[in-house]
């Protein structure tokens, strides 16, 4: 009787963290210092056919190497370090249980701290990983951690879509 007591507990305070996630703002900013819509291509989010992953799940904010790249929201840093096809990354768990995905950095901020406000320079832009060699810019992704299955297409890898967002439409919308 008390393990079941416990259990519904722990299960009660486990939907409110979530549900609380879910309704935190989220607000988000163009995570590259000075850019506008003119320094990324609007298509450019689930563009095919895309190197390696096939198709394109984020967009490319193009700028001088080592512009500062800032948090485009609050939140936790989950990761900073290195992949093979980012390069210097840094990944940010934000409002809404989403990933913010930085990558191609020049150099990530040293050290950059758990909690990273919205607008807290998080590296430079740059060309690591696949971007070696092709003009400097930030990958930017958001992810989300909760599927949205009524986003799922039937275009290539079309399922993915209930995880990847735009992130234009993210940095545009201002809803809660």
């Amino acid at each position: 009787m008390v393990k079941g007591f416990r259990l519904k507990r722990m299960l009660l305070a486990l939907l409110v963290v979530v549900v609380a996630g879910l309704l935190i703002p989220e607000h988000a900013r163009i995570p590259v210092q000075g850019a506008t819509a003119s320094d990324w291509h609007p298509k450019s989010f689930w563009f095919e056919p895309w190197g390696a992953s096939g198709v394109h799940k984020g967009i490319d904010i193009f700028a001088v190497r080592g512009t500062p790249v800032v948090s485009a929201v609050p939140g936790i840093r989950l990761y900073q370090g290195e992949f093979s096809l980012g390069g210097k990354v840094v990944i940010v768990l934000g409002p809404k249980w989403r990933l913010h995905y930085y990558a191609h950095l020049n150099d990530p901020a040293t050290p950059v701290p758990l909690w990273v406000a919205k607008g807290r320079q998080i590296g430079g832009v740059g060309d690591s990983g696949n971007a070696k060699g092709k003009p400097p810019h930030l990958h930017y992704s958001v992810l989300s951690l909760i599927p949205l299955p009524w986003r799922m297409t039937t275009e290539t890898q079309g399922w993915k879509k209930m995880f990847f967002l735009n992130p234009v439409d993210v940095f545009t919308s201002r809803g809660p």
